[in-house]
């Protein structure tokens, strides 16, 4: 075993004999053990013995302690002083006998000189593939533990986002019934303020009208029995008020239609601006990975706010039903009193009339009386006809259907006051939409035909983003696979190729495959590794060549056709292009069409085929079989 650096010394001083095999007494050819000498002859001064660098057999210590190592320069002088027997050598190889021969590492590197380099370079090649097998075997294993951390990783990803979904969820439904909660709470906070605002304005109603009431009662005890006319009367505001119940009743329904429409409209407006917000997230959801947990722990926090809010709600909606009911009680108590105030203000209103008639003259009271009682019976007849205008019902019909009171219906005047206030506030409020429930129906037909797409989109893009994941993952293993079997390929064709030296496809810019850039690392025998671009042009034509082969080797095609390749190519690399194309033939079925003008390359091919103009204007084809015209010629 000799060190690094010394192989040509060595080889310079052992020549062929290093070949020679150690044999035993008696065997003539090789080299035989004796013992070492008693009195050996030392070098010159300055000069390093070779044995110092040298693991040798015992069979060399004789040869080996009688040469030394000296530089080029110190070689020549010392050759002199050398006794019988003593060599010197220079690490380059040059060799200086006692004897007056010498020998310049010019000449030709020997053989043995090669023989130890490639043995110290299989040692060193050697431990570089243990290391390298060693290190691969980490990468191995640190492989293997990414790809199950980064499974777990995928999984935790994937649960956090079916999580952080379900979360979504439930806050948009706690959105959207806190949104109803809160329109039901407005809306019957404005009947309860207009609850008390009619029963503030019935308790003064109510308070006029005791007041007129008392001086009435004395009025009507001096006055004598008019129930008959009074009868009449009644009936007639019965009629009138009758009329203006079935207004309120209208107008009611209309109001609500109107307010169902407009909270319609409003869920609407909401289902748009939720679904936006369901496109935007989507948008979104990938940029957002990062902060996902952050944003699991808000919703989490919003979620248990959100499901403590519909308690809330629910304790004060029953809060709000309470004082409704109670206003509710409140105001049939005030309607209750303001009906008795208004009969009685009626009567005695009546009486104090008619006590002023007949306090002048009773005759003429009568006479007015009677007066009085036809246009009452004329009003009634008229109030009936208007009825069965109206109506389509006779003023029983529309009694019996308004369950009313006739003792209780206010004064005639009064109820047409009402009456024109009535049409005026029903003339202000414009025509009626009677397509209302046609448009909330439509709406809410949309809404879930949007509720559904929704729904049929997000199905999607989970598939989507299944099958995109399943698609990168078969495809980094095709990859690789065909990654690994070109660049094996490509390492062999190219050391084939340049008689030594190695090749391979290194994967940058990126740890994704799929994402990643591809160099060729070359190093030719006798040169550093380098990338393609820094070889001369015949190299990378070679190592062009060598890819092209390694990739037809792992996919191999049916034909391949090859434009002037050999152009760039000395006639020694054309040989072995050629020898490649042999091998490449032997290996695979594919026929290769070489267009070429390097006559070593044409002497090598199976068949020829050509243009040639035999008369001036006229080209012909011509194609000659090498094969048949070798075996024509033998």
């Amino acid at each position: 075993m000799v060190e690094p650096g010394y192989e040509a010394a060595l080889g310079a001083a052992l020549a062929d004999d290093l070949r020679a095999p150690e044999v035993a007494a008696g065997e003539r050819s090789g080299w035989g053990l004796l013992e070492p000498y008693i009195a050996p002859q030392p070098l010159p001064e300055g000069v390093e013995p070779l044995a110092d660098r040298v693991e040798a057999p015992g069979v060399l210590a004789r040869r080996l302690s009688q040469i030394g190592v000296v530089s080029r320069e110190k070689g020549f002088h010392l050759q002199e002083a050398l006794k019988p027997g003593q060599r010197l050598v220079s690490l380059e190889g040059d060799l200086w006998r006692w004897d007056g021969f010498r020998s310049g590492a010019e000449d030709a590197p020997s053989a043995a000189a090669l023989r130890l380099q490639q043995l110290n370079r299989l040692q060193r090649l050697k431990g570089e593939l243990s290391e390298a097998e060693a290190r691969a075997e980490g990468a191995r294993a640190a492989h293997e533990a990414l790809q199950a951390r980064l499974a777990e990783l995928a999984r935790a990803d994937q649960m956090a986002r079916d999580a952080r979904r379900a979360a979504d969820q439930r806050v948009s439904e706690a959105d959207r019934a806190l949104s109803r909660a809160e329109a039901d709470r407005a809306l019957a906070g404005g009947k309860l303020e207009a609850a008390r605002s009619a029963v503030a304005r019935f308790e003064d109603e109510a308070m006029s009208a005791r007041g007129r009431a008392r001086e009435a009662e004395a009025a009507a005890k001096e006055l004598p029995d008019l129930e008959a006319a009074r009868n009449a009367v009644e009936a007639a505001k019965i009629t009138v008020e009758a009329a203006r119940i079935a207004m309120l009743t209208r107008r009611s329904a209309h109001d609500e239609v109107r307010r169902e429409g407009e909270a319609r409209v409003r869920r609407r407006q909401e289902a748009m601006k939720e679904l936006s917000g369901w496109k935007h997230r989507l948008e979104t959801a990938e940029r957002r990975s990062a902060e996902l947990a952050e944003r699991r722990a808000e919703a989490e926090a919003e979620l248990d706010d959100a499901s403590a809010a519909p308690e809330e709600i629910a304790a004060k909606r029953e809060e709000l039903d309470e004082a409704i009911e109670t206003a509710e009680a409140r105001r049939r108590v005030a309607a209750e009193a303001l009906a008795e105030a208004e009969t009685a203000l009626r009567e005695a209103q009546m009486a104090e009339r008619e006590a002023e008639r007949m306090a002048g003259e009773a005759r003429e009271g009568k006479a007015r009386a009677e007066a009085r009682l036809d246009a009452a019976r004329e009003a009634v007849a008229l109030a009936a006809e208007r009825i069965a205008e109206e109506a389509d019902r006779t003023p029983q019909e529309l009694l019996v259907s308004l369950r009313s009171d006739p003792d209780k219906m206010p004064a005639a005047d009064v109820l047409d006051q009402d009456v024109a206030r009535l049409k005026r506030q029903r003339e202000a409020l414009g025509a009626v939409n009677l397509r209302a429930e046609e448009d909330a129906a439509t709406v809410s037909a949309e809404y879930d035909a949007l509720a559904k797409e929704k729904g049929d989109l997000e199905e999607a893009v989970k598939k989507l983003r299944a099958g995109i994941a399943g698609l990168n993952r078969e495809g980094r293993e095709r990859l690789l696979t065909a990654f690994e079997q070109v660049n094996a390929s490509f390492g062999a064709l190219f050391t084939h190729l340049f008689g030594g030296g190695e090749a391979r496809l290194v994967l940058v810019e990126s740890d994704d495959p799929l994402e990643a850039g591809l160099e060729i690392m070359c190093q030719p025998p006798g040169k550093r590794l380098a990338t393609l671009s820094l070889l001369s042009g015949g190299e990378q034509t070679l190592t062009a060549l060598a890819l092209i082969f390694g990739v037809f080797l792992a996919n191999p095609a049916p034909i391949c056709v090859l434009d002037e390749v050999d152009a760039p190519l000395d006639d020694a690399n054309v040989t072995r292009f050629c020898d490649m194309l042999d091998e490449m033939t032997r290996r695979t079925e594919t026929r290769f069409l070489v267009i070429t003008h390097h006559a070593v390359t044409m002497a090598r091919m199976d068949r020829l085929f050509g243009v040639t103009m035999q008369e001036q204007g006229v080209s012909q084809l011509v194609s000659v079989d090498l094969k048949k015209a070798e075996a024509l010629v033998a």
